[in-house]
């Protein structure tokens, strides 16, 4: 197994876990929103924090997916776009592209 990949299957695992405990605060199992006015209003503020960063997380994760799915293919390397080879410098700053930085710049 290449170290990109047992990286990704890192990340994509610590997405997941990220994932459940956002997931868990949203639902209130930690329990229920404070009585207190004051107290309510960070809470709800804090509510807007962490549904953006589930949504950060949720794209990570789909990202970190493909790359996995384009190296189980035999494809991981190459840019989605154009087919040439990623610069593995890019590769190593953001293990889960899928686009090669000419491709990445036009989108």
């Amino acid at each position: 197994m290449t170290d990109r990949k047992t990286e990704l299957q890192t990340l994509r695992a610590d997405l997941q876990a990220r994932l459940k405990r956002l997931h868990a605060h949203q639902r209130r199992e930690d329990g229920a929103i404070n009585r207190d006015f004051e107290e309510q209003a960070v809470e709800t503020q804090n509510d807007e924090v962490v549904d953006g960063l589930e949504a950060e997380s949720r794209a990570e994760l789909i990202q970190v997916e493909r790359a996995l799915e384009r190296i189980d293919a035999g494809e991981g390397d190459d840019c989605e776009r154009c087919g040439q080879p990623i610069d593995p410098r890019r590769l190593q700053i953001l293990p889960y592209t899928t686009l090669c930085v000419k491709c990445a710049d036009s989108v």
